[in-house]
């Protein structure tokens, strides 16, 4: 008996489903099959419009979004994912006009296309820095808040956008409402302590990075302040057992080579041959010295006038015998101003990146160069310098 069509909708669903699983290729066979019966169903171009943008095929996403469009003028589905497609190509204005309309159309109820038209305008103003994406940002996710007030998610958005945009008192009081409405929304409360630490206020990020997991942790810098934190409070040793799962986790974030470091080390030749060799190097950490050692004792404050160095201070060892001390960002500085290979007009980011590269041909440890704070950490973890405050 021969097996019977499936319906326009019935494709959509299988489609959603492997899209929801990562399996965009198989969705993508999924939705042309179904395209090839139902041309004009509006459901399945956008299928392929998302399935395109996951793939960052966008010129293929940006045709699908304007056929389903093309079909139906105002579809909410439609609009957005357009909008997400044309910032990729840095059509900021055409972009917002989309995301807008569906605000126009009388959408703001639909939480979740309200933090997806956010998160989108949220993710492509990081990675420009751009100031008026993240305020577009944050107009939708308030929008998201006021539909669904008691949204963790909604709270957090609100929050990471205020932050991005400078308002840290507001970002803390939303990040605490999110936490409010779900205690377990771990993102949130990572990204909370990370803004107590900055603020200066290390027993407060110590208590929200202490309800952490090493498995919540997908960037480094939040680990190494965690690190620090626990070490000064609880005066451990180095490689206290109760560091352990913590360095470990450190060192599965960092031990995985990306597509430049793999070309590194085919171009160097004689470089270790597996992962391995770089976690071993990357054992030889050093660790942050005395620099929270007054946070144990509760008066952290008051040190500048015991003779403790400020906390706002650090200070390391150059291989060659120097004392750097200042500021994070101080101390790359200063290394930039004493390695000039870059010319007077390298950029701060761009002298990291470059030296993060130098660190890897001579070492094999990868050095982050995403983060002044986690640079100097990566290279001193690189046997480069020494952190001595």
């Amino acid at each position: 008996m021969a097996t019977p069509f499936l319906s326009s909708e019935e494709y959509d669903e299988r489609a959603h489903q492997l899209y929801n699983e990562g399996q965009f290729d198989d969705a993508l066979s999924v939705l042309r099959e179904g395209l090839a019966l139902y041309p004009n169903s509006v459901e399945l171009h956008i299928g392929v419009g998302y399935a395109r943008l996951a793939r960052e095929e966008f010129a293929w996403a940006r045709r699908s979004f304007e056929e389903a469009l093309v079909l139906e003028p105002d579809h909410e589905d439609a609009l957005a994912g357009l909008g997400e497609t044309l910032l990729k190509f840095g059509l900021e204005d055409a972009g917002l006009r989309c995301f807008r309309r569906t605000l126009e159309l009388g959408y703001s109820d639909d939480l979740e296309l309200m933090l997806q038209s956010g998160r989108a305008l949220f993710r492509e103003a990081s990675a420009r820095d751009r100031k008026e994406l993240f305020t577009a940002s944050l107009e939708f996710f308030e929008v998201a808040v006021q539909q669904a007030p008691d949204s963790a998610e909604a709270l957090a958005c609100v929050g990471y956008s205020q932050h991005r945009l400078g308002d840290d008192e507001a970002a803390i009081a939303s990040l605490r409402k999110s936490l409010q409405a779900d205690n377990e929304h771990l993102e949130a409360r990572i990204y909370l302590a990370n803004i107590l630490y900055d603020r200066g206020d290390y027993e407060a990020s110590l208590y929200h990075f202490e309800r952490t997991t090493p498995e919540d942790h997908w960037d480094e810098l939040g680990i190494w302040r965690l690190i620090e934190l626990k070490r000064a409070a609880y005066k451990l040793e180095e490689h206290d057992p109760d560091l352990k799962v913590w360095e470990d986790r450190l060192t599965e974030l960092g031990g995985e080579l990306d597509d430049i470091d793999e070309l590194l080390i085919e171009v160097d030749g004689g470089m270790a041959g597996d992962i391995g060799d770089v976690e071993v190097a990357r054992g030889q950490l050093e660790l942050f010295g005395t620099l929270l050692s007054s946070f144990a004792n509760g008066n952290a404050r008051d040190d500048v006038d015991s003779g403790v160095a400020d906390l706002g201070k650090h200070a390391v060892l150059t291989r060659d015998g120097r004392q750097i001390t200042g500021s994070w960002e101080d101390i790359v500085r200063s290394l930039q101003h004493v390695n000039p290979e870059g010319g007077p007009d390298d950029s701060l980011e761009g002298f990291m990146s470059r030296m993060a590269k130098q660190a890897f041909r001579e070492t094999g440890v990868r050095v982050p160069s995403h983060d002044v704070e986690s640079f100097v950490r990566g290279s001193a973890d690189a046997g480069l310098l020494r952190i001595v405050q």
